[in-house]
């Protein structure tokens, strides 16, 4: 038996028209899963694979996060779901999660989405007995200077995992994240993009490399698998060794 086998299984990635949750949606559909993502674009078409965008294959629907009502009035296009990943993320550059408003729309979709994404297929998740992943990051761990709202959702987010987890394992939904740590996409681009940063970060990572989408996808077919069947509200730190 091939515990990582996901066919016949339907996988739902928020986040999942770039980066870490493109990745994700990609690797679900290798291992044979059906594979719906939201993106805020309008069409699959509005992406390039420039951008790290790999949408060939997935099922592609448009939903804004930072919106509430969006995210309550959004209709699926499956009746069923055995995997729910949350990988949605946001963040402001140039000290504008100081002000108040930078600092609401970063935790907005963040955090709050969390829950609302959370709530609004968890009675899908207890009929299927699935899995919801929520990707956070390494700043769950450490200040992240420049950022603090990034900061503040990240380790919402942590918290988030564990209480769910503990909540609805009696639904039978199990609960876990993933904290990735420097990996290199479209948002990572203000360290990635400048050689002497690069350089800096390279030299704190024990691995002595960047994360990639695939590396996080490994830890996600893991944590949605009958191999992690036993762990329930752990955030799986994947950075290549860079928080130790």
């Amino acid at each position: 038996m091939n515990e990582l086998d996901f066919g016949g299984k339907q996988v739902l990635v928020v986040g999942g028209s770039s980066g870490i949750g493109n990745g994700i949606a990609q690797a679900f559909r290798a291992h044979g899963a059906q594979v719906h993502v939201c993106g805020t674009r309008a069409s699959a078409a509005d992406y390039s694979p420039a951008e790290g965008s790999q949408l060939a294959g997935l099922d592609y629907a448009q939903l804004d996060v930072s919106d509430a009502k969006a995210i309550e009035d959004f209709k699926p296009a499956f009746d069923r779901l055995d995997v729910l990943v949350l990988a949605q993320g946001a963040v402001i550059y140039r000290r504008g999660e100081f002000e108040m408003e930078g600092f609401r729309k970063v935790l907005e979709v963040n955090l709050m989405s969390l829950m609302a994404c959370a709530g609004k297929f968890q009675a899908m998740l207890r009929a299927s007995k699935g899995s919801l992943i929520i990707v956070s990051s390494t700043a769950a761990y450490h200040s992240t200077k420049g950022n603090p709202a990034y900061n503040a959702s990240k380790t919402g987010a942590v918290g988030l995992t564990r209480t769910l987890g503990q909540a609805w394992a009696e639904d039978g939904i199990r609960v876990n994240g993933i904290a990735p740590g420097l990996v290199d996409t479209k948002m990572t681009k203000v360290t990635t993009a400048n050689p002497k940063r690069l350089e800096g970060a390279i030299e704190r990572i024990p691995l002595k490399r960047l994360g990639t989408p695939a590396d996080m996808a490994g830890a996600a077919l893991f944590l949605a698998s009958p191999l992690s069947s036993y762990v329930v509200g752990q955030t799986l730190v994947v950075d290549g060794g860079l928080i130790l």
